[in-house]
């Protein structure tokens, strides 16, 4: 499947100031990645269950700077 073939879609992650803009696509078997403010890089893609362990992980620690440390 090509890049324009897949239905992009901001992330709710990405910042409203429009400077930290992540587009994800999903297919059957992935979740698709890239930078909306540069088309022209390649995008990469994880696992669906990958993709939902990061993001479980980045929710839980509030942030990813955050998600090292211990109490």
């Amino acid at each position: 499947m090509s890049t324009t073939e897949l239905a992009w879609f901001k992330s709710s992650y990405s910042g409203s100031q429009g400077d930290s803009c992540v587009e994800v696509a999903l297919t059957r078997r992935a979740v698709c990645v890239r930078d909306s403010k540069d088309l022209a890089l390649p995008h990469f893609a994880v696992g669906r269950e990958e993709w939902a362990r990061f993001v479980g992980f980045v929710g839980h620690s509030g942030s990813p700077r955050q998600a090292g440390r211990t109490a």
